[in-house]
C-alpha cells in the first residue's frame, strides 16, 4: 500500500476540562473536582489521527499568539504532523472548547478564536501543499467561505476531497460538486437533507444527498458502524467492533482520517470504510482525541486480531 499524503485544513482548539460533581445553578460557585488541558479540534485531531496512521500529513490552520497555541503546535509536530501551514496570528486568542463535566454527561463552549480567523488567502498561500497532496480533509470549525474555497482549490488542483461536516450549519450548494467523499452521522444526515435519518429512513435520506452531487456519501452511525451507498445507489452497512469503551471524544475524527488515507492509499470504498471503522474502534479504548488515536501498528495488530476471532 502506498503511503498517502494528507493535507488537513481545519481547526485547533484547547480543551479544557473541568470535572465536578454536579453542575452549577445559575449564578452559583462550586468547586471542582479537577481541570485538564487537552489538545483538540477537529482539524487537529484528524492530523494527529492521519500522522498516527502512516499519512505524510501537513495541517493548515491557524493558533493565537499565547501559550495555548504553541502547546497544540507541539503536540501536531510530536506526532509528525507539518505544522509549516499554521498561521500565528498576532493579538487574538487560540480557540478553546470549555467542557463541564458531571453527572455523567457534558456541556461545552467553544469559543473559536484564531481559527475564524482562517481565509481564502492561507489556502493560496500554502497552494504548494494542496498540489502535493493526494488527499485534502475539511470540517467545519472554520470560515464556511474558507472551507468552500479550499474545496474548490483542492478539485481544481485535481485534488480527492474528503468533507466531514461537523458541526452541522448551511452549507452552499457549490460545495457538494466538489466533494468526492462527505461523511456525516446521522443527525448531520438528517439536518442536510433534510429528511428524517432514523431507522429505516436512512437510505431515503442518502439518497437524498447523493441527488445534491457529491460523489460518496458514507454515514457514521456510532457503535453501530457506519453506512454507504454504492455506485448503483443501494445502501450497504458496514457493522462496528466491540470494545471496551473509555473515551469517544475524536472517534469520527479517526473514522475520517482512517478513510481518507485508505482511500489516498489506493484501497476501495469498502475497504476504506472497514479500515474506517476499525481504526475509530481503537480510538475509543484510550483516553484523550489526540493522545487515543492508534498507530498503525496498533491498527494492524488489531485487524489481525479480529481475523483471528473470526477463524
Amino acid at each position: 500500500m502506498n503511503k498517502a499524503k494528507l493535507v488537513v485544513i481545519g481547526s485547533l482548539n484547547m480543551d479544557i476540562v473541568v470535572e465536578t460533581d454536579r453542575f452549577p445553578q445559575l449564578g452559583e460557585t462550586l468547586l471542582g473536582e479537577r481541570v485538564r488541558f487537552i489538545p483538540g479540534g477537529k482539524g487537529a485531531n484528524q492530523a494527529v489521527a492521519g500522522a498516527r496512521l502512516g499519512a505524510e500529513t501537513a495541517m493548515i490552520g491557524a493558533v493565537g499568539d499565547d501559550a495555548f497555541g504553541e502547546e497544540l503546535l507541539l503536540s501536531l509536530s510530536g506526532n509528525g504532523v507539518d505544522v509549516s501551514g499554521v498561521k500565528r496570528v498576532a493579538g487574538t486568542a487560540t480557540g478553546i472548547a470549555s467542557i463541564y463535566v458531571a453527572e455523567g454527561d457534558n456541556s461545552i463552549v467553544v469559543v473559536p478564536g484564531a481559527n475564524y480567523r482562517m481565509t481564502p488567502d492561507d489556502i493560496d498561500r500554502n497552494e504548494d501543499k494542496l498540489g502535493e497532496a493526494d488527499i485534502v480533509l475539511l470540517q467545519l470549525e472554520i470560515p464556511v467561505d474558507t472551507v468552500v474555497y479550499a474545496a474548490r482549490k483542492a478539485k481544481s488542483l485535481g485534488k480527492t476531497v474528503v468533507l466531514n461536516p461537523a458541526p452541522a450549519q448551511p452549507l452552499p450548494k457549490e460545495i457538494f460538486g466538489y466533494v468526492d467523499y462527505m461523511t456525516p452521522n446521522r443527525t448531520e444526515l438528517a439536518r442536510y437533507s433534510g429528511m428524517d435519518a432514523e431507522g429505516d429512513a436512512l437510505e431515503a435520506a442518502m439518497r437524498r444527498m447523493k441527488e445534491m452531487s457529491a460523489a460518496h456519501i458514507i454515514t457514521t452511525l456510532g457503535a453501530d458502524g457506519s453506512a454507504y451507498l454504492t455506485d448503483e445507489g443501494v445502501m450497504r452497512h458496514i457493522p462496528g467492533y466491540k470494545v471496551q469503551v473509555v473515551d469517544t471524544t475524536g472517534a469520527g475524527d479517526c473514522y475520517n482520517a482512517g478513510l481518507a488515507l485508505s482511500v489516498g492509499s489506493g484501497r476501495n470504498l469498502e475497504e476504506a470504510i472497514r479500515f474506517a471503522s476499525l481504526v475509530s474502534a481503537l480510538a475509543v479504548t484510550k483516553f484523550g482525541a489526540q493522545a487515543g488515536m492508534p498507530t498503525r501498528e496498533e491498527a494492524l495488530e488489531f485487524a489481525a486480531q479480529q481475523a483471528r476471532h473470526k477463524t
